[in-house]
Parts: C-alpha cells; sequence; structure tokens
C-alpha cells in the first residue's frame, strides 16, 4: 500500500471509528458527577426546576448532579461559563427564555450568541403569567384594562421583577400589539415588585401565577386575565387573553436546558429522553404543576425551532419600544 493509500485508509478509519464511537459514548454517559448551571439565586423559580431535575436525574442516572447558581447580568454570565465547557454533558444550564431569547438583544454586549453557541436539549416546563392589579384600580377585566390604559396614554405605570423580565416583556408585547402606551417601573426582583403594587404604589404587574394568585385569592389584588393559551389550574376562574380577544399574545416565563455547542446528536437525545423519563410521570411531575409549571418537553429538533421564533419575537418587541439595558 503507497504511502497515499495509507493517508486515506488512516483517515476513513478515524471517521468510522469516530461515528460509531458516537452512540456508544452516548450510552456510556454519564460516569462521573454532572454539573448543572443555573444564572439565577437560590430559591426562584428557575432553582426550583434545576432542582427538581437534578434530583430526578442523579437517581436515573446513578451520578450527582449539582446544581451550580452563577448570578448577575441576568443570568447571562452561567450561559458565558456554559459557552466555554465541552460539548460532553458534563456541564448543563437550566435558564429562563429571558437570558437567552432577550438579554442578548436587549444588553449592550453579552458573552454568547444564543443561536449559534448552544444545543438545545429541551423546554422543561412553563408558566403562564396572571395580570393583576390593587382593588382600587378602575378596570375589572381585561377590556377595561385596554380601554383605560387607551384613554390614558403614557400615564398608567406597571410594575416588573426586572427590565427583560418575563412581566415586563409581556406588557411591552402588548404596547406593540395593542399600540398602548405605558411607563415601565422595574424592580430588582418580583417581590418588591408585587410589594409595591399591594400597597398601591403601582396600580399593576403582569405576575407569575404563584407569585400573583395567593394574593387574588386572599382578596388583596384582582386579576384581570392570565396569558397562557388555555386556563391555568392554578387560576381556573381567570380568563386568557385568548377568551378576552387577543388572539395573537401568549406568554409565559418558560425554562429551558441548554449545553454547549457541538454535542453529538445522540447525546442531546439521550439527555433529552433522561430528562422526559423523570418529569413525564410521577411525584416529578406532580411537583412541577403544584408549582404552577406545565411539564413541555420538546425534543431538541423541535425546541431549536422554537428557540428561533422566540428570539425573533422578542428582537421584534425590542425593537419596537427601542428598549436597552444598561
Amino acid at each position: 500500500m503507497n504511502k497515499a493509500r495509507r493517508i486515506l485508509f488512516a483517515a476513513c478509519a478515524a471517521i468510522l471509528g469516530t461515528a460509531l464511537l458516537g452512540p456508544a459514548a452516548a450510552q456510556a454517559f454519564p460516569d462521573k458527577p454532572v454539573k448543572m448551571l443555573v444564572g439565577t439565586a437560590p430559591g426562584g423559580g428557575t432553582d426550583f426546576v434545576a432542582r427538581l431535575v437534578a434530583q430526578e436525574l442523579s437517581k436515573l442516572w446513578g451520578q450527582p448532579v449539582v446544581v451550580e447558581n452563577r448570578t448577575g447580568a441576568s443570568g447571562t454570565i452561567a450561559g458565558g461559563e456554559l459557552k466555554n465547557a465541552k460539548p460532553d454533558g458534563y456541564t448543563l444550564w437550566i435558564s429562563p427564555q429571558t437570558a437567552v431569547a432577550v438579554a442578548p438583544q436587549l444588553l449592550a454586549k453579552t458573552p454568547y450568541d444564543s443561536l449559534k453557541d448552544f444545543t438545545p436539549i429541551t423546554v422543561i416546563a412553563s408558566s403562564p403569567l396572571v395580570l393583576v392589579a390593587h382593588p382600587s384600580f378602575p378596570a375589572s377585566n381585561f377590556k377595561e384594562y385596554i380601554d383605560y390604559v387607551k384613554k390614558n396614554p403614557g400615564s398608567i405605570s406597571f410594575a416588573s421583577g426586572g427590565v427583560g423580565s418575563s412581566p415586563h416583556m409581556t406588557q411591552e408585547l402588548l404596547n406593540k400589539e395593542l399600540g398602548l402606551k405605558m411607563i415601565h417601573v422595574p424592580y430588582r426582583g418580583e417581590a418588591p415588585a408585587i410589594a409595591d403594587v399591594l400597597g398601591g404604589q403601582v396600580p399593576v404587574l403582569f405576575a407569575n401565577i404563584p407569585s400573583g394568585m395567593p394574593y387574588v385569592n386572599s382578596g388583596k389584588l384582582k386579576a384581570l386575565v392570565t396569558t397562557g393559551a388555555t386556563r391555568s389550574p392554578e387560576a381556573k376562574d381567570v380568563p386568557t387573553m385568548i377568551e378576552s380577544g387577543v388572539v395573537n399574545v401568549q406568554t409565559a416565563t418558560w425554562n429551558a436546558l441548554y449545553a454547549p455547542a457541538g454535542m453529538p446528536p445522540e447525546l442531546a437525545q439521550k439527555i433529552y429522553a433522561d430528562v422526559a423519563k423523570v418529569l413525564k410521570q410521577g411525584a416529578a411531575r406532580d411537583r412541577l404543576l403544584a408549582s404552577g409549571n406545565e411539564p413541555v418537553l420538546d425534543t431538541p429538533e423541535q425546541f431549536k425551532a422554537f428557540l428561533a421564533e422566540e428570539y425573533k419575537r422578542w428582537g421584534d418587541v425590542i425593537k419596537a419600544g427601542n428598549l436597552r439595558a444598561e
């Protein structure tokens, strides 16, 4: 065999060997602890989802799945760490859409390209929002809310847990679609935002259902509408926007699982299948539902397409509102 043929044969053997090793390597995963990054603080909704997933995967895999909180910069610090990790499955990231579909288009600089630097694994769960108002607010339903805001352009304020948060972006989406003009009052987290609505300092906000509905049920706030495709089990008496006549605005806080770009498809599929296995039934699913989250668990291919759609949708809202964050 001449030198050229030897080189060609060796190259073909290497390619074939890699192809054969791909599925085998995926089946062997994991054989050591897995790190799961979270860009939000302990105790929040995303942290709850991450710790539930980590707990269940640890049982299934027989290896520790350790949650590590990397807070700051709207969750993008954790995303930057994931970008620089090896795509071997031993570093994963659970994040709400704000750090992936919103922050990179809202902040002056982020350490990653959301559509190029990650392997989307699955959307784990989503939780719709509820528009809540102080009892003194004139509107008692969503139609009255829209009419009141339109009659008072630029004079009605709304609270949120921060610039780029799901509550903020939901109202900005409404502003874009319905031609509303409102004053945004951002807070450092949802709790102080709700506190000021309770106190009457700000009249309304879109709240995550687990955070807002206890105050509605106690009569301290009133609920005007929810943002899901169907009524939430946690807010059965509150109509959706679709029921209220606004069919093109559906939003939710959704948390998803990502790996670094370049992960072998077989490994991405295995991780997705294992997450779906532990969350689609039993006590883990019940805990998700009890927290106000609806399991989604779409495939990596479905999630990739959905992420591109969400990135464009929120990019359009950011441009329309000329939104910026420091």
